[in-house]
């Protein structure tokens, strides 16, 4: 279930479009966002996490699906400082792939005392770091883990210094695994994408803080890799080893597990508050969210459909249904686990004064909220759907699975 904090939110927002709407009267006002009797209330599925605190969630309230046995984080602090998992005690070696040689004039290594040191990398944020907005979301699951402001220093910073000279062409890197080879989870990147930003991009970045904070031992800390349009596996924690490669392909450990480790984040719609059931004649109030990928939002759109009619033959997608247009809501009234509830300055995407660029902000989520009326008794299904910004709409461009999120969601409702 989602926590008390983000339906408060959330009912801030939509409340403004109902009344609006002319549904301020309705007991869904109140009952679509878990309060009513059992006939009233919800059908959602499990979202827990989506936004645990106003828009960007706190560093404690992000859903964890962390590996590692123990789970690094719970180590004890003399454990963590003896594998370097402290601020005092973290070092980052950028060394050249022994089996597949990048040639490299000065790999930083433990062994000859270069490896770059929590200090050093905050001396290089005095100049390079950068923050931006991102929503944290698990390649394999419907719902975010959270999402929230990550800072740090662009990841390309540091393999200059290494003075790379020819035979790169691929990044891989990992962090700490307890020690034990068969618990390491790595993920990589094109020499490419870690050097360029392209399509205007935040560059991949050894990120060190959240929402202001410092990234704490759960989150990942003292420092992770944030890659901005990927799922949560490219987005390695405990960081301990850039590994410079002149591999060709892709050797991340979710690509050995049949996974398609190149699809960016995808953009989707999805309920949050669905009334089971409503009289006949009353106006029906959904609302949900967003995920906007790398191919933006342009609508998010509801359809409606008796379960007593045939599923259209053929059309898999329901392209053919009668979708309505959903009014995508603007940004919140405050941002959540953010310093004084600001947008720090100097985020990327938004302005001087903290206000958003532009909206929908791709990488992070939207809310969204319709209004259905004059719908006769019945036995109905709700499905949602987002529209990105080339009119492609959900599940494609992309409907596979092991590559993101993107089915069509289906929400039953009773007309009595």
């Amino acid at each position: 279930m989602l926590s008390e904090a983000f339906l408060a939110e959330h009912r801030r927002l939509t409340r403004r479009f109902f009344l609006r709407a002319g549904v301020a009267g309705s007991a869904l006002l109140v009952t679509s966002l878990g309060r009513g009797t059992a006939a009233e209330k919800p059908v959602r599925h499990e979202k827990q996490g989506a936004w645990a605190d106003p828009y960007f969630t706190s560093a404690e309230s992000f859903r964890d699906v962390s590996r590692g046995k123990p789970l690094p984080h719970t180590l004890s602090e003399e454990k963590k400082r003896e594998v370097g998992l402290t601020r005092e005690t973290w070092k980052l070696e950028v060394i050249s792939d022994p089996e597949h040689p990048a040639r490299l004039g000065k790999p930083m290594t433990a062994a000859d005392n270069t490896a770059l040191d929590f200090a050093g990398l905050l001396e290089i944020g005095q100049q390079h770091a950068v923050r931006f907005a991102k929503v944290m979301t698990c390649l394999n699951l419907g719902c975010p883990l959270g999402m929230g402001v990550w800072e740090g220093v662009p990841l390309r910073e540091v393999v200059w210094r290494t003075q790379p000279r020819e035979n790169l062409r691929r990044v891989f890197y990992y962090g700490y695994h307890n020690d034990d080879p068969a618990q390491m989870f790595r993920s990589s990147l094109p020499i490419g994408r870690v050097l360029e930003d392209p399509f205007d991009l935040p560059p991949v970045i050894l990120c060190y803080k959240l929402n202001g904070e410092w990234l704490n031992s759960e989150r990942g800390g003292p420092v992770r890799v944030v890659v901005p349009e990927a799922y949560g596996f490219k987005s390695i924690k405990w960081l301990t080893h850039v590994v410079l490669t002149n591999l060709a392909a892709a050797n991340d450990t979710y690509a050995e597990q049949n996974n398609d480790v190149d699809s960016p984040l995808k953009t989707f719609a999805a309920t949050l508050n669905v009334p089971a059931e409503v009289a006949a004649g009353q106006a029906i109030a959904v609302s949900g969210y967003a995920q906007v990928g790398i191919s933006g939002l342009s609508k998010v759109q509801v359809c409606l459909t008796l379960d007593a009619d045939a599923a259209p033959a053929g059309d898999p997608y329901f392209t053919k249904g009668a979708w309505k247009d959903a009014e995508i809501l603007g940004p919140p009234p405050h941002w959540g686990s953010v310093p004084e509830g600001k947008v720090p300055a100097g985020t990327l995407g938004f302005d001087a004064s903290g206000v958003p660029k532009g909206w929908p902000m791709r990488l992070t989520n939207a809310h969204w909220a319709a209004v259905l009326e004059g719908v006769p008794v019945g036995d109905y299904t709700l499905r949602c759907r987002s529209v990105d910004e080339k009119g492609i709409a959900q599940p494609l461009p992309r409907p596979f699975k092991k590559s993101g999120h993107a089915a069509i969601e289906s929400v039953p409702i009773k007309v009595r």
